[in-house]
C-alpha cells in the first residue's frame, strides 16, 4: 500500500476505532463501507484496511454474506480484562515515571490542566474521552511498543464496557480527576507512586462497573 493510501487507512482506523470505543457506533450495528468512505472522504480500500485492523482489535466482526458489524459487549469479560490491566497498567505507569514522561511531558501537562478545568456536570461521554487520552499518553510514555499495543486493546475493551453502563455510574468526574495525581507522579519521576496509583485506578474502575451490572 502506498504512503497516501496508508495514511488514509490510518485516518479511517482512528476515526472508526474511537467511534466504536465511545459507542457512537452502537454494539451490533452494521458497518456500511460505502457510507463511511463517502463520509470520511476516502476510498473503499482504506476503509477495508481499517476494518481488518478493527477486527484484530475485537471491535468489529465480519460474517460471510452478512457483512461487518460492531461487536457486542460481553460484560462477563470484565474480570479477564481487569486482571490483565491490573498487571500491566502499573508497569506502564512505572516505566513512564522512570523517564518523567518519555517525551510526552507537554501533552501530559496539557491534559492535566484540561482535567483540572472539567465541570462535574459535563456529559459523561465527554469525560470518558479524557480517560482514553490519559491512558494512551501513559502507554506511549512507557516506551515499550508491545506493552503499548496490548494495553491500548485492553483499554479499548474496558472503555466500551464503561460506556455501556456510564449513565448509571455515580461519579465519573471523580474517576477522571484521579488521573491528576497519577500524571503528577509520572512527571515528578516518582515511579513507585505512579505504579501504586495506576493499580488503584484500574481496581476502582472494575469495582464501579461491577456495582451497576
Amino acid at each position: 500500500m502506498g504512503v497516501e493510501k496508508r495514511s488514509m487507512a490510518e485516518h479511517a482506523y482512528i476515526v472508526l476505532r474511537d467511534r466504536l470505543i465511545l459507542l457512537e457506533i452502537p454494539p451490533g450495528s452494521p458497518i456500511n463501507e460505502s457510507e463511511l468512505a463517502t463520509e470520511l472522504g476516502v476510498g473503499r480500500t482504506p476503509i477495508r484496511e481499517a476494518l481488518k485492523r478493527l477486527e484484530v482489535d475485537h471491535l468489529v466482526a465480519s460474517f460471510p454474506r452478512r457483512g461487518t458489524f460492531a461487536t457486542q459487549i460481553d460484560i462477563t469479560d470484565l474480570e479477564a480484562v481487569s486482571q490483565m490491566r491490573e498487571a500491566l497498567e502499573p508497569l506502564a505507569s512505572y516505566r513512564a515515571a522512570l523517564t518523567q514522561g518519555n517525551g510526552q511531558q507537554a501533552e501530559l501537562e496539557r491534559t492535566m490542566r484540561d482535567i483540572r478545568s472539567l465541570n462535574p456536570g459535563q456529559a459523561p461521554r465527554e469525560l470518558l474521552a479524557y480517560d482514553l487520552q490519559v491512558h494512551r499518553l501513559i502507554y506511549r510514555a512507557a516506551g515499550n511498543e508491545l506493552l503499548e499495543e496490548t494495553l491500548v486493546r485492553l483499554d479499548n475493551l474496558a472503555t466500551r464496557m464503561w460506556g455501556l453502563v456510564i449513565e448509571r455510574l455515580p461519579d465519573i468526574h471523580g474517576h477522571i480527576v484521579e488521573h491528576i495525581e497519577l500524571i503528577e507522579a509520572i512527571l515528578n519521576g516518582d515511579a513507585p507512586a505512579a505504579k501504586k496509583l495506576a493499580a488503584g485506578h484500574v481496581k476502582s474502575f472494575a469495582r464501579a462497573v461491577r456495582g451497576v451490572v
